[in-house]
């Protein structure tokens, strides 16, 4: 399906978000619905397979390294780009497993059988097996490879257990290359794209206490207080940068959320974000000029993180529960943009509307 060919303004349940969704302030948190599943669900399936445009990120140790990304990446080589792949997988597996009556499930089943093999994850491992490869995706493929493997996990399906074995052992590298990376990473990367430190950590940590890996969960906490505990008055008023996909500042809130005891938790949060406390709290949504640049497109992604963490914060902290409003704000803004016709947006931004309004449940 083209995703041309797909409406563009969204019906939730009570709420009309349209396109002048930036104007509207919903009054209640909202959460997948099977008729939304129905629609996102067309963004991955119409990626994963999708070969070109293709932006390879890859290090070339002679001429022998230049071959076709579904060569080199027999899984992961399509929506644009490896990561982007990773958490298009995880949003069919997520789609799926929430709603198994999607009406494309059969063909979502017959794209995850085909290439989350073991012949193809032994080749998607031994990419990552070369020492020029070592850096490669890090951390945020490694992030959502990791999401992507937790996911199968939860999924009670004969499917899913089946696809989970095949996979585990490229999450078992990543896993060793968390291991190896964090304890020379001496300062945390603060940057609202692909490398900061918060947003890698924390699906690592969803990971190791899904599959109960208690030595990733004790390194990760480790390395999250050594990186993040004295932090205090975070600038969010510097956000967004131009580019920003991911909010700095609550990324790290939602790692520290993790982390630490509900009391320690709290008085941090205090020190790190006091303005949060506040009921009338206001913070501008990411605005997007040209949503035909693979860029600036980025800030609806920015909008979204910001939305699943305050949907975190509020869910677990009743204290905090006036930032649900806020949170809408941010996802109305930028969800009903989804469905259109550029693939600069529609190759990843599923992913993060999905795991927003996953967080608002």
């Amino acid at each position: 399906m083209k995703i041309r060919t797909l409406i563009y303004s969204v019906i939730f349940v009570g709420v009309n978000w349209c396109s002048q969704a930036s104007a509207v302030e919903p009054n209640t948190s909202h959460h997948l619905t099977l008729a939304e599943a129905n629609k996102l669900i067309a963004l991955p399936l119409h990626c994963v397979e999708t070969p070109y445009p293709y932006k390879t990120g890859q290090v070339l140790s002679s001429a022998a390294d230049l071959k076709e990304p579904s060569v080199l990446h027999p899984i992961f080589y399509g929506c644009f780009d490896w990561h982007s792949a990773a958490h298009g997988y995880w949003s069919m597996v997520s789609l799926l497993r929430q709603f198994p009556e999607l009406a494309e499930a059969e063909q979502v089943k017959a794209v995850l059988k085909r290439n989350l093999t073991v012949e193809k994850v032994a080749q998607e491992v031994e990419f990552f097996g070369k020492d020029i490869n070592a850096s490669f995706e890090r951390t945020y493929g490694w992030a959502w490879l990791l999401k992507l493997s937790a996911e199968l996990r939860t999924w009670q399906d004969p499917l899913a257990v089946e696809l989970a074995e095949n996979l585990q052992p490229l999450a078992d590298l990543i896993v060793t290359r968390y291991q190896a990376f964090l304890p020379r990473l001496l300062y945390p990367v603060r940057v609202g794209e692909h490398p900061n430190t918060a947003f890698g950590l924390s699906f690592a940590y969803d990971y190791a206490v899904i599959n109960k890996h208690i030595q990733l969960q004790q390194l990760i906490a480790e390395r999250a207080k050594h990186y993040f505990m004295q932090d205090k008055n975070c600038p969010i008023s510097w956000e967004p940068s131009g580019y920003d996909f991911i909010s700095p500042c609550l990324e790290e809130m939602g790692l520290m959320q993790r982390v630490l005891p509900a009391a320690q938790f709290l008085t941090w949060l205090n020190n790190f974000m006091p303005q949060l406390a506040d009921k009338d709290y206001q913070l501008a949504v990411g605005e997007v000029s040209d949503r035909t640049d693979g860029k600036l497109v980025h800030l609806d992604g920015l909008n979204f993180s910001r939305a699943w963490n305050l949907y975190a914060l509020a869910k677990q902290y009743p204290q905090y529960a006036h930032l649900r409003k806020l949170a809408d704000k941010h996802v109305a803004y930028s969800y009903p943009n989804l469905i259109g016709d550029s693939y600069e947006g529609g190759h990843w931004l599923g992913s993060f509307a999905i795991h927003a309004l996953n967080s608002a449940k």
